[in-house]
């Protein structure tokens, strides 16, 4: 297979992102804004705060889309309040309907 065709598909596989921000992502509309991000593109999953101030961002869909999902969440105003992001990629588990804010 040509890498050029590697490349095509692997854009058009489906996975599962877990993402931990840090910085001053509580208390600033973090949680809701990437919620309204969600609905521009074809992605379901969770976004919520952690005990420890980080937020924790768990999405599944393209792999191309969440790139571009997780470049909205930084472009609409919210990166400046990103110090730090970790991310964990692996296999699409199929839980989610939809993207929600979980308390």
């Amino acid at each position: 297979m040509s890498r050029l065709v590697r490349a095509f598909w692997s854009q058009m596989k489906h996975r599962r992102v877990q993402v931990f921000y840090s910085g001053r992502v509580q208390g600033v509309g973090f949680r809701y804004q990437t919620k309204r991000q969600a609905t521009g593109f074809e992605v379901t999953g969770l976004v919520r705060n952690l005990a420890d101030g980080r937020v924790e961002l768990i999405a599944e869909g393209l792999e191309q889309e969440l790139a571009e999902f997780r470049q909205a969440i930084r472009d609409c105003g919210l990166g400046s309040m990103i110090r730090d992001e970790v991310d964990f990629w692996s296999e699409p588990l199929g839980e989610f309907r939809g993207f929600e804010i979980v308390r």
